[in-house]
């Protein structure tokens, strides 16, 4: 088993809503996979955090998944997207969720463009919003340590 299965799931939530930022951490608290949760508020944060610009992101790790909203101050979902998959090609191995109230097609399809890797609508529900957190980690979170025995 390499380290990468048996360490945290570094993940990297770019989110200016406190609230959200809360339930994402309470949801990944039900997650099988043990995960570190490195909150940012918005997009230039975001790439300060990857770039370790400055000294309070001087030992972060490396995130494995970047969960994304699209409606930020500063520097908005859109633009740190397309910075990341243009500017920022040493980070175009991590995926990028987004994960934003938006459920029009063309925003999906503009994240899609920008090179993100899955798209989730935010529910109003906080159960729902709990169980959307849960399903991205189902689909992007390595598989549970007793899928992996004899590996």
């Amino acid at each position: 088993m390499s380290t990468e299965e048996t360490s945290p799931f570094d993940i990297l939530l770019v989110e200016d809503e406190a609230a959200d930022a809360c339930l994402v951490k309470l949801a990944l608290r039900e997650v099988a996979q043990p995960s570190r949760l490195h909150h940012v508020l918005d997009g230039s944060e975001a790439l300060a955090f990857l770039r370790k610009q400055e000294p309070r992101y001087a030992d972060v790790p490396r995130p494995r998944l970047v969960l994304l909203d699209l409606n930020m101050p500063r520097m908005n979902g859109r633009e740190f997207l397309q910075r990341l998959r243009t500017e920022e090609t040493r980070f175009i191995d991590i995926p990028v969720v987004v994960f934003s109230t938006s459920e029009y097609e063309r925003d999906k399809e503009s994240c899609y463009a920008l090179g993100a890797n899955d798209f989730v609508t935010k529910p109003v529900d906080i159960d729902e919003f709990i169980a959307a957190v849960k399903g991205i980690g189902q689909r992007w979170f390595p598989t549970g340590a007793n899928d992996r025995k004899g590996v």
